[in-house]
């Protein structure tokens, strides 16, 4: 039966109960809800990323939110120079964050255990303080989104929309984890969690497996920084910290 419906049953109730929180908090008049029920939304997406390479993979990472920074800059630059295309600064977000993910997990995966944490930390920490250098956009004042992003059949101007395109991304992510779970590529990545050397003796290199979960969250956590700077209409450098990492 789960198999059939994807989820069980009680998961169906809830994601059924966040689709009708915009319309609870329109009749109670109460816009306030919406926007934060969208914020928990959104970091449920970044949670859902860093499961991969966290929970999956075993690796634990104290810098992921260098990608939500990415992220929100990625919507925050374009639109201080008058692009709101929601498609050109997804692709600045996708592109940039697969970039610096990919070099960093390169360094960060020659580690393991503490050192892998405390690397992860320092590149998040080292962006942060190369955001806080570029006084053009903002320093550690930030800056707002002056334009919301405009995807041609909808936008992100108001807390309402962001929340819906935020529970329809989490809904997808969540289908598309149970699937990439028992994947082969899921399975392979969940065996090295538990015995790196069998898994490697088996003639799979492990390290390729968790270099490209480490892109793949990177990125997801940067579209989850996306819709959050189109939530608050402004990005923050406060963003990367080490923190909203922990958080």
């Amino acid at each position: 039966m789960q198999k059939r419906f994807l989820f069980p049953l009680w998961a169906w109730l809830f994601f059924a109960l966040l689709a009708g929180v915009p319309f609870y908090a329109s009749v109670s008049d109460d816009p306030f809800l919406t926007a934060f029920v969208a914020r928990a939304l959104i970091y449920a997406i970044a949670a859902t990323a860093l499961n991969i390479v966290l929970g999956w993979g075993g690796l634990v990472s104290l810098g992921h939110a260098l990608f939500i920074g990415l992220g929100m800059y990625s919507v925050a630059i374009p639109s201080f120079w008058g692009i709101n295309n929601g498609w050109i600064q997804l692709a600045v977000c996708l592109l940039s964050c697969g970039l610096i993910g990919g070099l960093t997990g390169l360094v960060s995966l020659r580690t393991t255990g503490i050192a892998f944490i405390m690397i992860t930390l320092a590149f998040a920490q080292m962006a942060y303080f190369v955001i806080v250098s570029l006084k053009l956009f903002g320093g550690d004042d930030g800056m707002a989104v002056a334009v919301a992003s405009d995807f041609g059949a909808f936008t992100l101007a108001n807390a309402a929309s962001v929340y819906a395109c935020a529970l329809v991304l989490l809904f997808l992510l969540t289908v598309w984890m149970l699937k990439f779970r028992e994947s082969p590529f899921g399975m392979t990545l969940r065996a090295g969690r538990q015995n790196s050397r069998r898994v490697n003796a088996m003639g799979l290199v492990l390290k390729q497996y968790q270099l490209t979960a480490y892109v793949l969250s990177a990125m997801l956590c940067g579209v989850a920084g996306m819709l959050l700077a189109n939530l608050n209409a402004y990005a923050s450098p406060s963003s990367m910290t080490w923190v909203v990492s922990g958080d």
